[in-house]
């Protein structure tokens, strides 16, 4: 029979220890361990993974479940419906209403977000990208080390479109073009490569020129801001001068245009005024002569101040003129 000896204040004693009692611990130590590699819970928003000696056999919902115990089952507990992230050129420090960033230009992070554009300038892009695990058994089987995959493609696709557009693209109008071409083509390739990860956004968070030539990227900003200035004033000079010109130029031609119109139908109506005397002429000289001598002198006369009509049987014309006035005559 097994024995147990300790000391005490009057000296060694022995306890003796049945075989049933070894037994009975022994049985209540098994059914604990087997109780504890047996039951697993899963907590609201996971998915437990089952495998049964490595290999994958099931998915398991949120609750308490049994597997095989003593290590012939293992359970790996995926959330689901949280949203990761991952930051690029800066680090989280302090989250909330107030956040604290570490940005690239306090520590390494700069070897990530310095980038190098297409028209070859340099920008420091720093951005974060959320995803979800649409897919366990994918993100758990499929890729090694699935966050470590996901952070280098993500910078190489990245860089590939910050690559292809231009420094002042990359700074101002182009950002939100920039976070759908990343999203879109970063999807494509976690889908290829089956990793179960969902992109569900990219945020460009901040883009800046390098420190060293921030200076100098502020002066050329500086002198683009002005000569777009410049550019629109003299655009609005143009539009306000050039249409006035235009337009005034336009009214000398279709005034040109009108007085040689009215030329000619003046040009056309005397020919035919003309054509016409003629026949009558042609019909009747003597009559025509008269009328057109008649008329003629219904044009003169009322222009002339003084007349004098005399007879055309007269000699002389001296008894009409009134010689003691001047000369004038009446």
């Amino acid at each position: 029979m097994p024995t147990i000896r300790f000391q005490t204040q009057d000296g060694p004693r022995k306890v003796f220890i049945s075989w049933k009692v070894i037994l009975t611990a022994v049985g209540v130590l098994a059914v604990l361990f087997v109780f504890n590699t047996s039951f697993y819970s899963v907590e609201a928003g996971e998915v437990g993974v089952i495998q049964r000696f490595g290999k994958y056999v099931r998915k398991t919902g949120s609750g308490l479940h049994f597997k095989l115990p003593w290590g012939i089952e293992k359970v790996s507990k995926v959330n689901v419906e949280y949203r990761y992230k991952e930051e690029f050129g800066f680090h989280t420090v302090q989250a909330g209403i107030t956040s604290r960033f570490e940005t690239a230009h306090q520590s390494e992070f700069e070897k990530t977000s310095l980038m190098l554009t297409g028209d070859l300038n340099s920008a420091v892009v720093e951005w974060s990208v959320q995803y979800n695990i649409k897919d366990p058994r994918s993100y758990l089987f499929n890729v090694r080390n699935p966050e470590r995959t996901l952070r280098d493609m993500c910078e190489s696709i990245m860089r590939e479109i910050v690559g292809d557009r231009s420094v002042t693209e990359v700074l101002t109008m182009g950002r939100e073009e920039i976070n759908v071409a990343v999203r879109d083509q970063l999807q494509g390739v976690l889908d290829a490569y089956e990793s179960g990860i969902k992109i569900t956004q990219v945020i460009c968070q901040n883009v800046l020129p390098p420190r060293d030539v921030k200076s100098s990227f502020d002066e050329v900003n500086t002198a683009q801001q002005e000569m777009s200035k410049i550019e629109n004033q003299a655009r609005a000079e143009f539009n306000r001068v050039i249409p006035k010109a235009r337009g005034n130029a336009q009214k000398m031609i279709n005034e040109a245009e009108g007085y040689k119109q009215q030329r000619i139908n003046r040009a056309a109506g005397d020919v035919a005024r003309f054509r016409s005397i003629l026949t009558e002429y042609q019909k009747a000289p003597e009559i025509t002569r008269q009328r057109i001598y008649l008329e003629t002198m219904a044009k003169i006369l009322p222009k002339i101040k003084h007349k004098v009509v005399i007879d055309e049987d007269a000699r002389s014309i001296l008894p009409l003129l009134e010689l003691g006035n001047g000369g004038k005559s009446k």
